[in-house]
């Protein structure tokens, strides 16, 4: 049986969970767990925040990865080693496009490798993409819960602070990039590596050419539509891992 994993602190003799759920924010992970059943807290260590329940008899374990392509990476090698083989990434983003508003989702089929850490593990030639079964039913979940979802292409990045930002933003919108956010290309480059299926739905909490700081902070005092973002995300992942069980991919 394989041991406890040196930076999640978890083993398989802990959770059977074949599907993870992973919000940036360890805080993220107690907002996920109101939306299952029979609940246990398997403990925080860094930034890895972990619980496992139930959806629909479906054992769900939800761990935070913090911030950024690193902490993202080492999370998904170790998940791997347990037995977790899909991962659902839900988490939050800056909008790149005008039409897009606050708590609008993006549901991620690949992303722009634009950070360091998918670039450790192999050449940039190498895609960030996402597993096509898991974006099918992302979007299917999503138009029968009416929720307003985009599907495309987003960029993850490294910084928020360089001093070229709105000239690279400005350059990716232009492509027709949806979305940014720091996680989801190390997640699918590594997750693909390691043959696991994964997926990215982010939240808007950013508007396109809107204050970065104030957008920030207006997420940090429970602004209404990018909460309610989150808490779409967050059900919109558990609906799919629920469909996705019945279809026997796990």
């Amino acid at each position: 049986m394989t041991q406890r994993q040196p930076h999640i602190q978890l083993s398989q003799s802990m959770t059977q969970a074949r599907y993870a759920l992973l919000p940036g924010d360890p805080k993220r992970v107690e907002h996920a767990a109101q939306f299952l059943e029979n609940v246990e807290a398997l403990g925080c260590h860094r930034e890895y925040r972990a619980l496992r329940g139930w959806f629909r008899g479906v054992e769900v374990l939800v761990m935070s990865t913090g911030m950024g392509g690193p902490s993202t990476a080492i999370a998904v090698e170790e998940l791997n080693q347990i037995g977790v083989t899909n991962l659902i990434r839900i988490g939050s983003c800056g909008a790149m496009q005008d039409h897009m508003r606050l708590g609008d989702l993006v549901i991620s089929h690949a992303a722009v490798r634009d950070e360091g850490t998918s670039d450790a593990y192999v050449k940039t030639a190498y895609p960030a993409c996402a597993d096509m079964s898991l974006v099918s039913t992302l979007v299917q979940q999503a138009k029968r819960l009416e929720y307003t979802a985009h599907c495309g292409y987003v960029r993850s990045h490294d910084s928020f602070y360089t001093d070229h930002e709105q000239e690279i933003d400005h350059y990716w919108s232009n492509k027709g990039i949806l979305a940014a956010d720091m996680e989801t290309a190390a997640l699918m480059v590594v997750g693909a590596l390691r043959h696991m299926r994964t997926a990215s739905i982010l939240n808007v909490v950013v508007e396109h050419n809107a204050c970065l700081t104030e957008g920030i902070n207006d997420y940090q005092q429970q602004e209404k539509s990018a909460q309610q973002g989150e808490s779409r995300e967050i059900l919109l992942a558990l609906e799919t891992v629920y469909q996705d069980s019945l279809e026997g991919r796990q």
